[in-house]
């Protein structure tokens, strides 16, 4: 109906003027890439592109990542079969597996490698008609998530084989490789079901990828360090020669100057110690941002770090101004990234949020404009 798109249209162009935006900088991408590869020695590299790319666009990482990554990971068939046809041809690896029978010969059309991890799997593998020339078999370790126990490696193996599935690779997901606990318990386990196999092997994440150079396999499966995000709650992404690729940053749209006990926002959990003056910025948990980020989460302002102040609402925040008296309405305010506003760790935010700057990335809103450069 004519008049719906054009009440549509109209308001995609108001939205769009509200300040707030997400950049990715794909140079950024490239260059963690790099470190990744570095790392990887001689195994070759899954880049890993779930859940959008971890919020970063999944088509755009993938172009910017062909001819450097040998592979793609993520989760779900109808993905893995976009960009297929968007002309992607390297290996795709679908890491939870498939979901249904009718996929099966679908990832033998495609040459898509699945994750089996379960016996229905195999269930719906003998039940096919056509089915792919290559499979993950994934083991539990300890993570106690997905994967056969390791004393089962032997006839899952037997029953591949026979149903003419004979390309396989050994995998397996670490709980502890970016906590002191570490990876030695699983990785013997490991490595005790792999011996005698002759069988490719895939273990390493991000954090066993920086941390444990024995972890490293076959092909390794770098996720969070291609985005500049650090896997060690201890060590920053840059300490680890990362570079941010996502930034989020947004403008002032209100300065308010207030009173000595005076209250900041819903609830009023900020109250004023004196007179101080203090930023409304377009950006709220509706974009994405932590509603639970407390007082004191990091934000810079036309160049300045600042903090936030009381609760964070659906559509805006409050940041300190405190020291910055040229400040005025239209100033840039940075949420995390390298923006216009200044360097804001993204990793420092989920920090003060008690939360990962894995979810950052995830939960950025669909309503905030994201452009690649």
């Amino acid at each position: 109906m004519p008049g719906i798109a054009q009440a549509q249209s109209a308001v995609s162009r108001v939205i769009t003027h509200r300040p707030i935006r997400a950049s990715v900088r794909l140079q950024a991408l490239q260059h963690n890439f790099a470190q990744a590869r570095r790392l990887a020695g001689e195994a070759r590299t899954w880049a890993v592109i779930k859940a959008n790319a971890y919020g970063h666009g999944q088509f755009q990482v993938a172009r910017a990542l062909q001819g450097l990554s040998d592979g793609f990971a993520l989760l779900e068939v109808e993905n893995a079969l976009a960009l297929r046809a968007a002309g992607l041809t390297q290996p795709m690896l679908l890491l939870e597996g498939f979901f249904a029978a009718e996929d099966v010969p679908v990832l033998a059309r495609h040459d898509l490698t699945a994750a089996i991890h379960c016996r229905e799997q195999l269930e719906m593998l003998a039940a096919a008609e056509a089915r792919p020339a290559r499979a993950y078999i994934k083991l539990n370790t300890g993570m106690n998530r997905l994967g056969f126990r390791p004393a089962d490696l032997g006839a899952v193996r037997q029953q591949l084989e026979r149903l003419g599935i004979r390309d396989l690779t050994l995998m397996s997901h670490f709980a502890g490789a970016d906590t002191p606990e570490g990876i030695e318990t699983q990785r013997q386990v490991f490595m005790q079901a792999a011996a005698g196999t002759g069988l490719p092997l895939c273990l390493a994440n991000s954090a066993a990828l920086i941390r444990y150079p024995e972890a490293r396999g076959d092909w390794v499966r770098p996720g969070i360090m291609l985005y500049g995000g650090s896997p060690f709650a201890e060590t920053p992404a840059d300490a680890l020669g990362l570079e941010p690729v996502m930034t989020l940053e947004s403008r002032l749209i209100g300065i308010q100057e207030l009173r000595a006990g005076e209250r900041v926002g819903y609830g009023g959990t900020f109250t004023a110690p004196g007179p101080m003056r203090i930023g409304i910025v377009a950006c709220g948990y509706a974009d994405g941002y932590p509603r639970h980020a407390p007082t004191g989460t990091p934000v810079a302002v036309a160049g300045h770090p600042s903090r936030t102040l009381g609760r964070v609402s659906m559509d805006m925040l409050v940041v300190d101004l405190q020291d910055m008296p040229e400040v005025r309405v239209g100033a840039p305010v940075t949420l995390w990234g390298v923006g216009e506003g200044g360097r804001v760790d993204a990793d420092a935010v989920a920090a003060a949020a008690g939360t990962i700057s894995y979810e950052l990335f995830c939960a950025l809103a669909p309503r905030v404009p994201m452009e690649w450069r």
